[in-house]
C-alpha cells in the first residue's frame, strides 16, 4: 500500500483510539487551536498502562513513521513497537541491545530508508544502526567532549535523546537534553553526521539555546530541511512545561516559539498528578506523518515512566510553518 495511504490511514487510526478516551467523538473530530500556528485534531490513551507480547507498551521516548506505513514506538526500556496505523495497537516488538547484549537506554529512533533503523542511546552516549531484526550492523563515531563524564563532559541522563534525518536523507541530527559541563545552562549541543555510502562521518555540531529550565527531549525534521525542537522540563507540584519550536541549522538555529502546549485545549483530558493543563504530561516523543491542506501532521508521545501518577499518551497536531 504507498505510504501516503498509510499516513492518512495512521490520522484515522488516532481518531479512532481516541473514541476510547474522554473526548467525546464530536470533540475529536473538530480541530482546536493551541496557538495560530498549532492546532490539536485529538488525543488518545488507548495504550496506557497496557503489555503487549509481555513487554510494558509504555515508556516511550521516540516515534517515526516506518517504511510499510506503520508507526514505529520506541520505548527506553530498549522495545522497538510495531504499532497499527488504524488502531495504534501493536503488531509486533524488537528488543534492541548493545554489543554485549545490554539493554539500550534508547531515547532517539530514524526508520531509514533502507528498512534499517538508526537508534540513540544516552548511556554512552552512541548511535548505532540496527536491521529489522535488531542485529547492530554500524556505531557512529561519537566526538569525546559529548560522552558522558569523565570520559567527557556529558550529563548522565543527558545526552542523546533527539535524532532525526534531514531531507535526502544524507545528514544525521542528534539533539543533547541538556548541557554539557562547562557550558552555559541554557545551551545544548547538536550534533551532525554525514552519510558516506554505508556510514556516517562526524560532521558539524551547533549550538542551540533552550528557555530557562528546559531540556531538548525530541527533533525532527520538516520536509522543507528545517527543525521542530521539543522544549520540557518538569516541577514539582505544578507539572509538566512543554514548548514547541521551529529552528533553522542554516540561520545559526535561530528559533521561532510554534505554540506552548499548555494553550492547547484539554479535550476532557485528565491528568494523575497536578498539570497546569490537565492535557499535558512527559511529552518527550514526536514525528511527522505527512502534510494536510498546507500544515504538516505531527504525532507527540508521552513517556510515561511506568509510573502509576503518569500516562502513556499520544496527540495529533496540524503545524502551519
Amino acid at each position: 500500500m504507498p505510504l501516503r495511504t498509510h499516513l492518512a490511514l495512521l490520522t484515522a487510526g488516532l481518531a479512532a483510539a481516541t473514541c476510547l478516551t474522554a473526548a467525546g467523538p464530536a470533540q475529536a473530530s473538530t480541530p482546536h487551536a493551541c496557538s495560530p500556528s498549532v492546532t490539536l485534531d485529538r488525543y488518545s490513551d488507548a495504550l496506557d498502562k497496557t503489555t503487549y507480547q509481555n513487554t510494558v507498551v509504555g515508556n516511550l521516548s521516540a516515534l517515526a513513521v516506518d517504511r510499510d506505513g506503520s508507526l514505529a514506538a520506541l520505548s527506553d526500556r530498549s522495545a522497538l513497537f510495531r504499532l497499527d496505523p488504524r488502531t495504534l495497537r501493536p503488531r509486533s516488538v524488537l528488543p534492541l541491545s548493545d554489543e554485549n547484549g545490554t539493554a539500550l537506554d534508547s531515547e532517539g529512533l530514524v526508520a531509514d530508508r533502507d528498512g534499517t533503523y538508526l537508534v540513540s542511546s544516552e548511556t554512552e552516549p552512541s548511535v548505532r544502526r540496527h536491521s529489522r531484526t535488531g542485529e547492530i550492523l554500524d556505531r557512529l563515531p561519537v566526538p569525546d567532549e559529548l560522552r558522558v563524564a569523565p570520559a567527557g563532559r556529558g550529563r548522565a541522563n543527558g545526552t542523546f535523546e533527539g535524532l532525526t534525518l534531514l531531507p535526502g536523507g544524507r545528514t544525521l541530527v542528534a539533539s543533547m537534553e541538556y548541557p554539557l559541563a562547562g557550558d552555559p545552562a541554557d545551551t545544548v549541543r547538536f550534533q551532525t553526521w554525514q552519510r558516506h555510502g554505508s556510514h556516517f562521518r562526524p560532521g558539524a555540531q551547533y549550538t542551540y539555546r533552550t528557555d530557562p529550565g528546559l531540556g531538548v527531549p525530541e527533533i525532527r525534521a520538516t520536509p522543507d530541511g528545517r527543525l521542530l525542537v521539543l522544549e520540557r522540563g518538569f516541577t514539582a507540584g505544578v507539572g509538566n512545561t512543554v514548548r514547541l519550536y521551529l529552528a533553522d541549522l542554516r540561520h545559526g538555529l535561530r528559533k521561532r516559539l510554534l505554540t506552548d502546549l499548555v494553550t492547547c485545549p484539554s479535550l476532557g483530558a485528565t491528568a494523575k498528578q497536578p498539570q497546569p493543563n490537565p492535557l499535558l504530561d512527559n511529552i518527550e516523543a514526536m514525528t511527522v506523518t505527512g502534510r494536510d491542506r498546507g500544515r504538516l501532521k505531527v504525532v507527540l508521545a508521552s513517556d510515561d515512566n511506568e509510573n502509576p501518577a503518569q500516562t502513556t499518551r499520544f496527540y495529533a497536531l496540524r503545524i502551519r510553518l
